[in-house]
C-alpha cells in the first residue's frame, strides 16, 4: 500500500472517531442543558424540566418510554365513622389519565447537594376506578359496588426531591433518589358512582349526592394514602427511566 493511501486511511479514521467524540459530547434532543454558573440557573431547569415533559408525552424510546398514560394505582381505601354501621370505601385498579399534560411551573435547586423542590400544575385528570362499600351512608344502607369516575380540575403539585451521586459502570456520575415527598390540591373536584350491582338507584342517588356535596372532604381521607402511592410511583419512574440513563453531566455545559 503506497504511503499516500496510508495516510488517506488514517485521515478517514481519525475523521470517524472525532465524529464520534462529538456525537457523544452532543446532548440528546430531549434534554436542554443549563450552565451551573448561569445566576437564572433555576430558570434555565425549569425550562430544561418542561422540555423534557414534553417529549415523555410523546415517548422517548431511547430511554424504553413508549406510554406514560395511565398512571395506575392499586387501590386506595376511606373510612367513615366507626362501628359497624360506619362507611368504607375502596377504589381499586384506578387508571388516571391527563397527568403528563403537566407544566413545571418553577424550581428552586441546589445542585450540588441535588435538592430540588418542584411546582408543578396540571390542568385536569380523569379517573376511574372498581368501587366496594359498605356501611350507612346518609341513613342508607351503602353495601355494594360499581363504577367511579372522577375529574379533578386544576391539579397543583408541589415535590421535594433529594438525590444522590453514583459513577455508573461507563464511568460517568448518575443521580439515584434519596427521598421523594409530594404534596398536592385540587380546585374542582367532579365525581359519581355507576351502575351498582344491586341496581338501586335510590342509594346510587345518594352516594352521588353525598360526595360531589363533600368532595373536598372526602378528599382530604383520601390524600394520605395518594401521596404515598404518587411518591412511589414517581421514585419509580424517576429512577428507572431517567436518571439511571442520562448521566448528570448531560444536563449541564460545565
Amino acid at each position: 500500500m503506497c504511503e499516500c493511501n496510508r495516510l488517506t486511511i488514517i485521515a478517514l479514521l481519525v475523521a470517524i472517531i472525532g465524529t464520534c467524540l462529538v456525537q457523544s459530547d452532543t446532548p440528546p434532543y430531549y434534554v436542554l442543558q443549563c450552565s451551573k454558573s448561569d445566576p437564572k440557573l433555576n430558570e434555565c431547569l425549569t425550562r430544561s424540566g418542561n422540555h423534557l415533559a414534553e417529549h415523555f408525552r410523546g415517548g422517548i424510546p431511547e430511554l424504553g418510554i413508549t406510554e406514560v398514560e395511565p398512571v395506575l394505582i392499586d387501590e386506595v381505601s376511606i373510612a367513615l365513622g366507626s362501628g359497624p354501621d360506619g362507611y368504607k370505601a375502596s377504589f381499586r385498579d384506578i387508571e388516571a389519565r391527563g397527568v403528563s399534560n403537566m407544566t413545571l411551573v418553577k424550581m428552586i435547586a441546589d445542585v450540588d447537594k441535588l435538592e430540588m423542590q418542584m411546582a408543578l400544575k396540571i390542568p385536569k385528570i380523569r379517573a376511574k376506578a372498581n368501587y366496594r362499600s359498605s356501611g350507612v351512608l346518609l341513613v342508607v344502607k351503602a353495601s355494594g359496588g360499581g363504577d367511579y369516575w372522577g375529574i379533578y380540575d386544576g391539579v397543583r403539585v408541589v415535590v421535594d426531591f433529594v438525590g444522590s451521586r453514583y459513577v455508573g459502570a461507563d464511568g460517568k456520575t448518575y443521580a439515584k433518589v434519596k427521598s421523594v415527598k409530594l404534596d398536592f390540591t385540587v380546585d374542582k373536584i367532579r365525581m359519581g358512582i355507576e351502575k351498582l350491582h344491586n341496581g338501586n338507584q335510590v342509594i346510587e342517588a345518594a352516594m352521588n349526592l353525598f360526595i360531589n356535596t363533600n368532595a373536598q372532604e372526602l378528599m382530604m381521607e383520601m390524600k394520605p394514602t395518594l401521596k404515598k402511592k404518587f411518591e412511589a410511583i414517581l421514585t419509580n419512574f424517576l429512577e428507572s427511566k431517567v436518571l439511571s440513563k442520562i448521566p448528570l453531566e448531560v444536563f449541564f455545559t460545565d
